[in-house]
């Protein structure tokens, strides 16, 4: 089932005389130790998640292949999606955590849980009349907007389908309220332990209930992982003395400017996962199949996407937040700094590994059951389109994190509704000569875009970043330069082994796992000959620990 995509996009109020944005000089500073204990906790718990989201897909894949029948389960993700992303998820949480967190640093308390109530009553009754309308116009959505090439049968599922799921937008609205609520005031396990349950619950309906209902019983499955993830985040909450009373007063301190933030977040959002519902609406229009294919490409993308960016950027953005608020742009430029590099250092040889060996990794992963041959080139052809565009996501994940940090909302999402005009376009170009692939091509093209915009528009903000990050930048893609040699030497022979006509053999797999690791230890060699500081900096910290131990 399609994860909630990444990010999305947001706006700037004018700042006040006490912190207006100014170019300032970057002092050396080292991350927190807390950042770093933080981000592990976090990105343990993504590695985890994200493996069962993997095994997730893997069961999907044996049981309904890239089916007629998977292609209408898709699409009726597209409009609880939109709800939950829109109305709860990045809104909640870039908009509610800086004003939250700023009320909390000040020491205010009931000020905060006054705020969290209010908030929280408010976009609960949102999502209620809101699912209200969708489930009345939901075939009317469906056939006119968001897959009208499904053939009339895969329709009437999709619409069936996308009234079921109404459930899971209002509960992992639930969820992420009170995650906002968790990582404002430092803590993350719980956050990051929720899509784990998320993970099991749909794994549970693909096992337990799948093979008798169909895909009805993927949707089941999704409730309850849905209802698992708010419920072990509450129980955190109330733990820690969470103040919960439901309120509709619009005279609460701090309710203002979160609806100041959130109006235009709410545009960004919006206009991120119009992106999602114009490929859905493209590859319906290019026959069966192709819905499925995009969706287990863009899945597997998302795995060292999730592991990396998501995790890191989670664990920074509350933590620039106060920074903005105590006035330390110094130190939020090094926090920013501090992450950038990593992502970099990275995603780049993840991008380089998922382009040459797209096919042997769809194989090895899904080609079982129902999941044929075919379906394993199809989902091979996006990944590799996809793939073009993993560091752009990684970096554009953490660049907007410090605009919502410095309350500029309206920047991100201004750029955003330009990136999705241009995907629209470039969609419409590239779908009739690239077929699906194409979309996904122009989904990465349209993102490595929003990056240099943000980009640009950060360093006329706060001023550069530093002369490290280039370096480490450099460094950084000439040491994927020379593990790319390596990957296309092994790329022929491992797809040899692993072609797809000849289905899954144990010697494939043991090929595909010397393969990969030969491939990584070649990058991890010429970054230490190269002098990369992130790799110096994690062996560093490994020799520290061992000492302490």
């Amino acid at each position: 089932m399609p994860a909630p995509p990444r990010r999305a996009h947001g706006a700037r109020p004018v700042p006040t005389p006490s912190r207006r944005p100014r170019r300032i000089t970057l002092q050396k500073a080292r991350p927190s130790r807390s950042v770093a204990a933080n981000a592990t906790i976090v990105a343990a718990a993504f590695v985890v998640s994200r493996v069962l989201g993997l095994l997730r897909e893997i069961l999907i894949a044996r049981q309904f292949g890239t089916s007629g029948d998977y292609d209408a389960y898709v699409a009726a993700f597209r409009i609880p999606d939109l709800l939950f992303l829109v109305v709860m998820s990045g809104a909640f949480g870039s908009a509610f955590i800086p004003v939250f967190a700023g009320f909390l640093s000040r020491g205010e308390q009931d000020r905060a849980w006054r705020l969290a109530s209010a908030v929280l009553t408010y976009t609960v009754l949102t999502l209620l009349v809101v699912g209200q309308l969708v489930f009345l116009f939901a075939g009317p959505l469906m056939r006119d907007i968001v897959a009208p090439g499904l053939a009339p049968p895969q329709q009437d599922l999709a619409v069936n389908i996308t009234r079921l799921l109404l459930l899971s937008p209002l509960l992992l609205g639930l969820g992420a309220a009170a995650q906002g609520m968790l990582q404002a005031q430092d803590a993350f396990t719980l956050p990051a332990v929720a899509p784990i349950l998320y993970n099991l619950g749909i794994i549970a309906g693909a096992l337990l209930l799948a093979p008798t209902m169909g895909v009805y019983g993927l949707a089941v499955g999704v409730i309850v992982g849905a209802a698992g993830h708010a419920g072990i985040q509450f129980v955190g909450l109330i733990r820690r003395g969470m103040h919960f009373s439901p309120t509709l007063s619009r005279r609460v301190q701090g309710l203002g400017e979160v609806a100041r933030l959130m109006a235009p977040r709410l545009v960004g959002q919006a206009a991120f996962q119009i992106n999602f519902i114009v490929m859905t609406n493209f590859a319906s229009r290019l026959g069966e199949s192709k819905v499925s294919a995009i969706n287990y490409a863009y899945q597997v993308f998302m795995l060292p996407h999730g592991v990396l960016a998501l995790s890191l950027s989670t664990v920074i953005f509350p933590m620039m937040a106060r920074q903005y608020e105590l006035n330390q742009l110094d130190d939020l430029k090094v926090t920013l700094r501090g992450a950038l590099g990593p992502l970099i250092f990275l995603t780049f040889p993840a991008s380089v590994g998922l382009f040459a060996f797209r096919t042997s990794i769809v194989q090895v992963l899904f080609q079982f059951g129902s999941f044929s041959d075919e379906s394993t080139r199809l989902v091979a052809q996006a990944l590799a389109y996809f793939s073009v565009g993993l560091v752009a996501f990684a970096v554009v994940e953490a660049v907007t994190r410090a605009f919502y940090a410095m309350h500029d909302t309206r920047t991100p999402v201004t750029v955003a509704i330009v990136t999705v005009i241009a995907n629209i376009a470039l969609s419409a170009y590239l779908a009739p000569r690239l077929g699906h692939g194409g979309l996904a091509l122009s989904i990465a093209l349209t993102t490595i875009v929003e990056m240099a915009i943000l980009l640009t528009v950060l360093y006329r903000r706060i001023g550069g970043l530093g002369r490290g990050l280039l370096e480490s930048t450099i460094k950084a893609a000439a040491a994927t330069a020379i593990m790319a040699v390596v990957a296309l030497r092994f790329a022929g022979p491992l797809a040899q082994v692993t072609d797809p006509s000849d289905g899954r053999s144990i010697a494939g797999m043991v090929m595909f796992v010397v393969t990969l690791g030969a491939t990584g230890i070649t990058y991890l060699v010429s970054a230490y000959y190269l002098r990369a500081p992130e790799l110096f900096e994690t062996l560093d910290r490994v020799r520290s620990r061992l000492r302490r131990a």
